[in-house]
């Protein structure tokens, strides 16, 4: 079954609900082996592209990873991209800001972290979480210290979703391409999956009381994530919506979606001018002797 990157894609006029976007579609492997093989095809053209794409240096490459506690970004993040030179990557993780970061504009910390020409940024929780878990939580706004009149309900979220495409439509014009995904889990699986944790002694470190104390503002989450989508997901730099009850499936996904982008990129290694090959030729030579 092959995997269709449009299948997922939040476009602009879209009103997201997402009680009507799957958690889970039909496996695309019939067996773990299965899987792992496609799994491996899609981490050897993924190596292949980065190569190119560091090579080349025209492009930047952001991808953006956000969902619910348990959705499995950190194990998406690190199947797919197994197969990167490290040297061409580099993953932050964005939790609670520090006092340094509250000091600046909520975009200050993430931008610092976006990445070179050449090279793959990749952020695991992002700037959307200024209008995710804020929009929870309201109260952590008081920790800003944003003036008053910037605290207005009736805009505030509106301009924050505009500060969000008026940055990402600027990367994009300047050669970032960003790729977004929301890791779309049902209530149950993540239930399993926090039970998995507490019964099983190698995934203890995982599980924390918050996250049990965050499961209570379920409704809330999905009415946040619901508005953050239709604000945010544009032309040019779109959400895909990712279903994430498989873990495997989600990893196909995510790797063919990040295939598609790279590959429509349209990269070339650079050439060779004839000066530099005649003194390749002469070292050539050189070496030879």
């Amino acid at each position: 079954m092959k995997i269709e990157s449009k299948d997922f894609r939040v476009r602009p006029n879209d009103n997201v609900k997402l009680r009507e976007w799957p958690t889970a579609v039909e496996r695309y492997c019939k067996s773990k082996r299965q899987y792992q093989e496609l799994m491996e095809q899609h981490i050897q053209k993924l190596s292949s592209l980065q190569q190119l794409h560091y090579a080349s240096n025209r492009y930047a490459l952001l991808l953006i990873f956000q969902g619910i506690d348990s959705a499995g970004k950190d194990g998406a993040i690190r199947h797919v991209m197994s197969g990167v030179n490290p040297e061409g990557c580099e993953v932050f993780s964005f939790k609670q800001p520090s006092a340094e970061e509250l000091q600046h504009d909520f975009l200050w910390r993430t931008t610092c972290r976006l990445p070179e020409r050449g090279r793959i940024g990749i952020f695991n929780r992002s700037y959307y979480e200024e209008v995710l878990v804020v929009r929870v939580h309201p109260e952590i706004l008081r920790s800003q210290g944003l003036s008053v009149e910037l605290r207005d309900e009736k805009t505030f979220w509106k301009e924050r979703y505009r500060s969000i495409v008026d940055l990402e439509e600027h990367l994009h014009r300047n050669d970032t391409r960003i790729i977004k995904f929301f890791l779309h889990l049902s209530k149950n699986e993540q239930r399993k999956r926090f039970l998995e944790r507490i019964d099983e002694p190698d995934k203890n470190w995982k599980f924390s009381t918050s996250d049990i104390h965050e499961r209570k503002y379920w409704k809330d989450y999905i009415q946040a994530y619901e508005d953050c989508l239709n604000a945010t997901s544009t032309h040019h730099v779109p959400w895909y919506v990712v279903p994430a009850d498989d873990k495997e499936n989600a990893r196909l996904i995510v790797s063919q979606i990040v295939l598609d982008v790279l590959q429509d990129l349209k990269m070339a290694y650079p050439r060779t001018t004839k000066k530099r090959r005649l003194e390749l030729q002469s070292i050539g030579k050189q070496l030879s002797k």
